[in-house]
């Protein structure tokens, strides 16, 4: 059984965070180990509340899972200040993962800012240097390269910039986009871009969680990057397409919808 990491902040109501990643990997049928580096008091009406893990409780969690059951996947979330981001980056140098998918979490979907402005620097000059792929939304990809992305041609210029300042591929996610919700990869050989048409459903809570998971779920496998991004948004799509009604604001998705009906 493939075994996926997740390293990201606590989502009590379910929808995003460590508890959206471990849906989604244990739907994927692998074994999923979690870091906690925040907990957060937040539901689908917006974020409340952080409360920062000691940065070297958050070490000492990732030496527990790297000296035990080392993983075939990575995936990095929300982590907030720069002294965790500093242990974080310090492990991963030692234990050197083979696929690291980094979801750049700055905002929540309610506005609320996620990442110190010391943390933003240590993830762009550090962190996103050892990724396998960045999984940055338009807004968060604008933060890291200060350019205005509103077309396609924008997020190109985007990728290839980031990826020029790091040397990771890069997925810029279109779901910001007025038209179309079409993904771009650009991997420093190529741009191949991933369309898809705009779901109307409002709840959306931790769909970047849940993609970013699923890709790391198909790189363990490995799959390529193009189509470990095309499988994860095919089950993205599923999830969001699958009625879930549930709180009062931005609402969470289905992960269960591909489990086998018997079972659910």
């Amino acid at each position: 059984m493939k075994k996926i990491l997740t390293i990201a902040g606590s989502d009590p109501s379910g929808g995003a965070g460590i508890q959206a990643d471990i849906k989604t990997i244990t739907v994927h049928g692998m074994y999923a180990c979690s870091v906690i580096t925040s907990l957060t008091a937040q539901n689908t009406t917006g974020v409340y509340g952080i409360l920062n893990v000691p940065p070297e409780f958050v070490a000492a969690q990732m030496d527990c899972v790297f000296t035990d059951i080392y993983p075939d996947a990575v995936k990095i979330g929300m982590v907030s200040e720069e002294p965790i981001l500093a242990q974080i980056i310090a492990g991963l140098q030692q234990y050197r993962p083979q696929n690291l998918v980094i979801d750049p979490v700055m905002i929540s979907t309610s506005g609320r800012r996620l990442l110190s402005e010391p943390a933003f620097s240590l993830l762009k000059e550090e962190l996103l240097p050892l990724g396998t792929l960045i999984t940055p939304n338009l807004p968060e990809a604008q933060a890291l390269t200060g350019l205005a992305i509103r077309t396609p041609e924008d997020m190109e210029k985007a990728a290839r910039l980031l990826f020029n300042a790091t040397g990771t591929a890069v997925l810029i996610k279109g779901g910001h986009l007025p038209d179309d919700a079409t993904d771009l990869l650009y991997d420093g050989a190529q741009t191949t871009l991933f369309p898809s048409a705009r779901i109307h459903n409002p709840n959306t809570h931790g769909t970047g969680c849940t993609l970013s998971s699923a890709i790391a779920c198909r790189l363990a496998e490995g799959k390529s990057l193009p189509q470990s991004i095309k499988e994860a948004k095919t089950y993205l799509t599923g999830a969001l397409n699958t009625p879930l009604d549930l709180g009062k604001g931005n609402g969470p998705l289905n992960h269960m919808y591909a489990l086998p009906q018997d079972f659910a």
